[in-house]
């Protein structure tokens, strides 16, 4: 049984062209911006609404869209750091909540506020016929 409930709040990724992706997602997509770190002409990271964070990289020279961590939603982060304890995962140097599984996925997990609210959004079936 897990420590704790959670969800998938966001995904990061590193982009070379921010403004591509911004655009590309919000008239495709309306994923409108949640936040920015930076100003919005000039963003360093840049979150949608629908759990995407792009980090502008214009230097980055693997293929577009490699994968900078997940972000995590959950309902007892003391429970899940304490449950990630029995794993080979290690902390990283953002903080106690950031781990590194033996693969190299980075993985931030994210205290809820208020709690319940995990509960209520893994409620949610978005597939399930109205």
């Amino acid at each position: 049984m897990s420590a704790s409930k959670a969800y998938l709040e966001h995904v990061a990724i590193f982009v070379k062209d921010i403004h591509w992706h911004i655009r590309f997602f919000e008239d495709v997509l309306g994923m409108t911006m949640r936040e920015v770190d930076g100003s919005v002409d000039e963003p360093r990271q840049y979150w949608t609404l629908g759990g995407l964070q792009f980090i502008h990289d214009p230097k980055h020279e693997a293929p577009e869209g490699r994968l900078a961590h997940l972000g995590v939603m959950c309902e007892d982060l003391e429970a899940a750091l304490s449950a990630a304890e029995r794993y080979d995962a290690t902390a990283m140097a953002q903080g106690r909540n950031w781990l590194r599984l033996p693969d190299g996925l980075a993985v931030e997990l994210i205290q809820a506020k208020p709690a319940s609210c995990v509960a209520r959004t893994l409620e949610i079936n978005p597939r399930a016929e109205a």
